[in-house]
């Protein structure tokens, strides 16, 4: 049995607080005022849904056979279905990004064109909601792609990370053994879009700077275009 097979562990916390944030995204979007998504209402947090429960069921599968698995072929087979997780975990985060981005820029074509509801308060809390949901998309990109998605931590170097945290540069015991969850993802994201860049974490690899970039760019739009042009509104 080789060392990166022994190595593969999982934390359920966290693994339970993006299946929420998955929810979380979808009842945003069935309480958006403005329709803004093609299709029903129903229809994006019916494919995310339908996506997230197969999704956990898996993992919660392999979370029991890795615990169990006793001979090398057992953990080839978690290793296997480890990658088929994180492929779907992928599909179903860049679904959700598809959806949301379309939702703003739906949104700047009708307050470009004059088709939005003439009520400003209804422009503003939807610019929140898409804002909102922007960060928790990005929270889910961080948490997925860094060090091989969530089922790869402590079996990735540290020198093949993405992101760079504060607990990482310590010189103590427990900085060596620290791995970042989802809620460190959920602060990383959050401060990016607020800030418009790094704040205490930094970026190292070139798909990490290009995904902050991106959603540092669709917070700016959100914020300072949508959102700025509602409480012009309510003025």
């Amino acid at each position: 049995m080789t060392t990166a097979l022994k190595a593969i562990h999982t934390h359920a916390l966290d693994f339970w607080l993006a299946r929420l944030s998955v929810v979380v995204i979808a009842c945003l979007q069935l309480i958006m005022i403005n329709d803004l998504t093609l299709g029903p209402r129903w229809l994006a947090p019916g494919l995310e849904l339908g996506l997230l429960l197969p999704l956990s069921v898996a993992t919660a599968w392999t979370q029991i056979s890795a615990r169990d698995a006793r001979t090398e072929a057992h953990w080839r087979l978690v290793a296997r279905a480890r990658y088929g997780i994180r492929l779907l975990a992928l599909t179903m985060t860049a679904l959700i990004t598809m959806i949301n981005f379309e939702a703003l820029i739906e949104l700047v074509h009708a307050l470009l064109n004059g088709h939005a509801s003439k009520v400003g308060q209804t422009l503003l809390l939807d610019a929140l909601n898409i804002w909102g949901t922007n960060v928790i998309i990005f929270a889910l990109w961080f948490w997925t792609l860094d060090r091989g998605g969530p089922a790869s931590h402590g079996v990735v170097d540290s020198c093949k990370c993405d992101f760079l945290f504060p607990h990482m540069t310590m010189n103590t015991p427990e900085a060596a053994t620290w791995k970042p969850g989802f809620v460190d993802y959920l602060y990383l994201a959050f401060t990016n879009a607020t800030a418009f860049s790094p704040t205490d974490t930094l970026p190292l690899s070139r798909r990490a700077k290009l995904m902050m970039m991106f959603e540092s760019a669709v917070s700016l739009l959100t914020i300072a275009l949508v959102a700025a042009r509602a409480v012009n509104i309510l003025a």
